[in-house]
């Protein structure tokens, strides 16, 4: 039997510091909000970095869990997220750790 182990998706994100509380906002009505109904989503934390820099920290209980995820429905929250903000931000680094222990 394989081992499952917990996966973070941590995605660093940087943007013009006037847009920072406007992305925060959306972020959780439309990401936060659409991943909490997916299997396997354990949380999302965001943590501030400089003026410019958000990070996403991203729980889930399995990789399997985390790629499951169906690509029509990703697409949608992009979609309606980049309505809400288009422009003055850019994902600039995305990584996954495993988690060794709880």
């Amino acid at each position: 039997m394989a081992i499952e182990w917990q996966v973070i998706e941590w995605q660093k994100i940087r943007m013009r510091p006037d847009l920072r509380n406007l992305f925060l906002e959306k972020d959780r009505e439309i990401w936060t909000a659409g991943l909490a109904r997916e299997d396997g989503f354990l949380g999302k934390e965001v943590w501030l970095g400089e003026d410019s820099e958000v990070f996403l920290v991203i729980r889930w209980r399995s990789e399997e869990d985390w790629r499951r995820m169906p690509k029509e429905r990703m697409d949608e929250l992009d979609r309606r997220f980049r309505a809400e903000l288009p422009e003055g931000w850019e994902m600039e680094e995305t990584r996954s750790y495993r988690v060794a222990s709880p």
